[in-house]
């Protein structure tokens, strides 16, 4: 359950990280401080805070909830869909501002040189752009699949406990030590431990690596 809640995390935040990362990276327009904070915000909330607030809006009698029902007939709390919108919500600043950082170090006059070469700003994009981001991406999508598989407090509050459905690795952690299985909870902190430092010291040694051979 957690790794398949963190693949499709990633999977879903990349590509709107790429794009979200561009246009801030870029754009100049008043109120941008804003739509920064409003990325952030996930960050600096309490994980409880952030989880009210999604339970709520995610409710039958709420604006998101009620498309999700005429959409699907079905509800979003205590499901994967629900516990898979929130994650997508508190992992969005992991997933956008690594690729920010990257694309405001792409001098813009590279742009420039390339809008001036014939190619358009979607060839500029992929042929020039991405390829010297990806250490960015890479280290968005390190980030945001690490901390969805340790994300507690959010999912507990949208998802619940449910075997099957939401009931994911640190949930199972914390049912465990409720339990007073200190062993069984032992071996999954040591699983979710070793899997969280290896995803995150193959990005970093990657992105290491990149920055001595240009060096």
């Amino acid at each position: 359950m957690s790794f398949r809640l963190a693949a499709l995390t990633c999977a879903f935040l990349l590509p709107l990280g790429i794009f979200l990362g561009r246009w801030l990276a870029s754009a100049h327009f008043r109120g941008k401080g804003l739509c920064e904070a409003l990325v952030a915000l996930p960050l600096v909330l309490p994980p409880t805070v952030l989880g009210f607030y999604l339970l709520q809006s995610f409710g039958r009698e709420a604006p998101v909830g009620q498309l999700w029902m005429s959409l699907t007939g079905g509800g979003l709390n205590f499901t994967f869909s629900g516990i898979l919108l929130a994650s997508l919500v508190a992992n969005l600043p992991f997933a956008v501002q690594p690729i920010q950082r990257a694309f405001e170090n792409i001098p813009h006059n590279l742009r420039e040189a390339a809008w001036c070469s014939g190619l358009s700003p979607w060839q500029t994009l992929l042929r020039i752009e991405l390829p010297l981001v990806w250490p960015g991406i890479l280290s968005a999508a390190a980030l945001t699949f690490a901390h969805t598989l340790g994300e507690f407090g959010v999912i507990l509050m949208v998802g619940g406990a449910i075997d099957g459905e939401t009931r994911t690795l640190a949930i199972a952690i914390y049912d465990r030590v409720q339990a007073f299985d200190e062993q069984g909870a032992a071996l999954m902190a040591a699983l979710l431990l070793v899997v969280s430092f290896t995803t995150l010291g193959v990005v970093y040694g990657l992105a290491g690596r990149r920055r001595w051979a240009r060096g």
